[in-house]
Formats: C-alpha cells, structure tokens, sequence
C-alpha cells in the first residue's frame, strides 16, 4: 500500500468507522457467537501472496462485526463506559502515524512534554493540590498509564520499595525478604479485583478490609485492622481506597482514612478509575475531598472523559519514589538532558509508551472543559431517569445511593428471580446488562456507558426489563 492508495482506503475506513458509530443502534450491544466461531470464518494459515484491500474490506462486517461487543451502543449499560470520541480517534491516528516509543525525553521529547502539560490540565481540571502538579515546582507530577490496575500496581511498588529503603536506613542488618514478609497492605472488599493481583504480583499481603452497609471503607474499620496487625509483627504499609466502586459505585471515606494513613506513615493510594472524570464537575468535586492526603491518584480519562482507550491519569506527590522503584539506566537510554525533564520509563512498568496525550489533547480542545462537564451531567441525569422508573415501580427497589450514572436495582424477592431476570435480558439482545453482588444480595446493574444514550433510550431499556419481569412473574 503506497502513500495514494493509503490515501484512498484510509477515507474509506474512517467513512465506515463513523457510518458504524453513528448507526450503532441497529446493532445488538452483544454477540451471538458462541466460543471458536472466528477460527471457522478464516483460513489456517496466513496468505503466502498479497490479497486485495476490498476482500480484507469485505471480512470486517462477515468475521470481526459479528463477535463484536457494541460498548458504545446506547442499548450497551454494562459494566462502565469505555471512552470513544471523534477528536481521540483522530489523535490516535496522529499518534499511530508519528510512531514514537516515547521511554526518554530524548526518544520523542514533543511525547514526553506534551504528556507534562496536559497532566497538570488534567489536574486543575480537578482542582488537585499543587503538591501533584509539575508546574508547581515541587516533587510532584503526573504520568499516563494504561489502565487503572497499572497505576495501582506502580503505587504499590513504589510504597514497597520506599518501605524497604527506609527499613534498611534503621536496620541494615534486615534482609530484603524479611521485609517484605512483613509488609501488609489493605483494601476494601468493594475494591476492583486488580488491586488484589498488585498484591499478588508485588509478593505483599494484602488483607481486604469490610465495608459499611453503603459499600465503603471507614476510618474505626482499618484502625482496628492496623492494631491487630502490628500486634502480629507485621507492617503496614499501604492502603487503596476506591471513589466509586465497580459493585456498587461505592465511594471510600477519604476525609477519615487519609488523616488515619498519616498518622501511620501509610502510603495512600485513590483509584477513581470511573467516577474521577465526574470530579470536573463542581458539584462532584466533594466527592474528592481528602485528596490532600493522598501519595498517589488516578482515573482513567478513557472511561467517561471522551479519550479512547487506553488513558490512565495518575499523579504522584513524589516522583522520586516511583523512579526509584523502577530505574534502571542503561548506557544506550542515556542523554544529556537527564534531569530537566522526565524521563517516563522510571514512572511505570513497561519501557516504550505510545503517544497517548495526544489523544487527551485533541479531545480537551475539540470539547472543552464546560463540553465534557455537560457530558457527564446528562449521563447522570439520565441514570437518574432510569431510577426514578424504578421506584415508581413495586416489584422493584434501588439498592445503593445513585450518584454517579449507575443504578443499582433488582426485583424484590430471592436472588434466583433476578438471576432469571439478568438472563432473560441478555438471551433478549436488546439491551445488555452485568450483575453485581454485596452481602450476599444479588442485583442487576444499569449504567449510562454510550456517549449518544438518550432519554429514548433509557425508555427502551425500561421497558424492555419491565416487559421481561412480567413474563418472569406470571
């Protein structure tokens, strides 16, 4: 394919790209293939000769299409949103095209300088204490990772590590492993699975700690988890709290962990993977408050701030902590501007990065910060919406708070009616939905995810549960 021909199907794919978002909603949100249909659409082996762009054209709709999940369908209320925009994509394709590895300043420094900037964009969009802008001139800055569990897990080694050091600074005869068997980390048992996998993958216990009735972690819980602990020999050392929880969208009691996380010397870490983009928002903002307490934060912007995947915002207080937890400094890395910028393979696991502030540029200028704050405004109105059906409805009951746009809600009754509900909605195929589970209560989840859901479609989506519930009942 040469540059005229590039020219040619590249107009050819982003017409099918935007002809697919903008009919998504004839498509059902989730597949009807069962496990091993791709291998019977394609052949064995790859073609020894060239093939022709329109027959590679032809198989998108009759092998990729059909075993496609719709996550930006406005029947799609699983899970959380995954971000898609027009300006991301485009600055996806600037990015894919520039094909930078972006591990030193030196390796693309346009890649490592325009991710500076837009962290502390991202940062006083959230109004974060200076302590984590980079413009500030302390220690702080702001790094993308892919996903939320990378920023836990780079937290957390960074916490180990610094516990370790500081140890050893006390205690040089201590070896490294009796440390670290020592070490113990906390959660809650609302917290997302992979913050037990950075426990596992860092070789640190990490207890999970009970939650309240309304799914979050309180100060008098960890306390008394803390004392029990040390009264055993053990150290604690690190605590993840979550601002809107995958269950439930729970939210963690910052304003009395953080203080109690001081006072310990306790690495605190806040993962707000999805409510942090709504943090924009003044009358969210709250929602953040002990932010100041925290050595590290993040939210993935690819969740509900219009930044496709993957984007993950995080910043740190210290930067330092995190570079040493991970350099290693080659010969061939080396440059003489070490130093006056970052070098951002210190800052997480992998060495190449692409250029994903791009993206995050694109879309912050194309949308603006009051365009972004409208979306995320409608999004929770319109769960607020869904909600409202809900109650007006007997058979049914809300679970959890709806703060964010997730609705937490089941039939009254046994878990096995609901279970049935759940099936019945999915084997339907006109909406998708995901269950959830808090002591031992069984419920179905309904979250606005497509940037085009409308109030329309949130009628659909009620009509469609009450209709199956009716069914299910008689």
């Amino acid at each position: 394919m040469d540059a005229e021909e590039f020219r040619k199907r590249g107009r050819e794919m982003i017409d099918y790209v935007a002809d697919y978002l903008e009919t998504i909603r004839k498509r059902r949100p989730f597949p009807e293939v069962s496990p091993g249909y791709l291998r019977e659409l394609v052949p064995d082996e790859a073609p020894e000769s060239p093939e022709k762009w329109e027959d590679l054209f032809k198989d998108i709709e009759r092998v990729i299409m059909p075993g496609v999940t719709h996550w930006h369908s406005p029947q799609f209320h699983a899970y959380y949103p995954t971000a898609n925009s027009y300006p991301a994509i485009l600055g996806d394709v600037l990015s894919d095209a520039i094909g930078c590895i972006g591990f030193t300043w030196a390796s693309s420094p346009a890649c490592t300088e325009l991710e500076v900037v837009m962290m502390d964009w991202l940062a006083k969009m959230l109004h974060l204490p200076d302590e984590f802008l980079f413009s500030s001139g302390g220690l702080g800055g702001g790094v993308i990772q892919g996903t939320a569990s990378e920023s836990t897990l780079v937290a957390l080694l960074s916490a180990r590590t610094m516990f370790i050091n500081n140890i050893k600074k006390e205690n040089p005869q201590m070896e490294t492993e009796s440390i670290m068997s020592k070490l113990i980390a906390y959660t809650s048992d609302q917290s997302h699975s992979s913050v037990e996998r950075a426990g596992l993958i860092g070789s640190v216990l990490m207890r999970k700690l009970e939650s309240d009735e309304k799914g979050a972690l309180r100060r008098h819980t960890l306390e008394a988890a803390i004392r029990e602990d040390k009264a055993k020999g053990l150290i604690p050392f690190f605590l993840c709290a979550t601002l809107g929880t995958t269950p439930s969208c729970a939210f963690d009691n910052i304003p009395e962990l953080g203080p109690l996380c001081k006072q310990d010397g306790i690495w605190l870490h806040i993962d707000a993977a999805y409510a942090g983009s709504a943090f924009i928002c003044p009358e969210f903002r709250p929602l953040l408050n002990g932010v100041e307490f925290a050595m590290s934060f993040n939210f993935n912007a690819h969740k509900w701030l219009q930044v496709n995947f993957d984007c993950s915002a995080m910043w740190i207080k210290d930067k330092r902590l995190v570079s040493e937890a991970f350099d290693v400094d080659p010969l061939y890395l080396k440059h003489e501007n070490q130093g006056k910028m970052p070098d951002y393979r210190h800052w997480h696991i992998p060495l190449g990065r692409r250029f994903r502030s791009l993206k995050v540029w694109f879309v912050l200028r194309m949308y603006g910060v009051k365009g972004l704050q409208d979306i995320i405004r409608k999004d929770v109105q319109l769960a607020h919406e869904f909600e409202s059906f809900v109650r007006a409805d007997s058979r049914f009951e809300v679970v959890q708070d709806v703060v964010l746009a997730l609705v937490c809600f089941r039939l009254k009754g046994e878990n096995s009616i609901n279970e049935k509900l759940l099936k019945a909605i999915n084997d339907d195929g006109r909406i998708h939905l995901v269950p959830s589970q808090m002591r031992k209560t069984y419920f179905l989840r309904f979250a606005v995810c497509a940037s085009r859901t409308t109030s329309d479609d949130v009628k659909l989506a009620w009509s469609v549960i009450t209709e199956l519930a009716t069914k299910l009942q008689k």
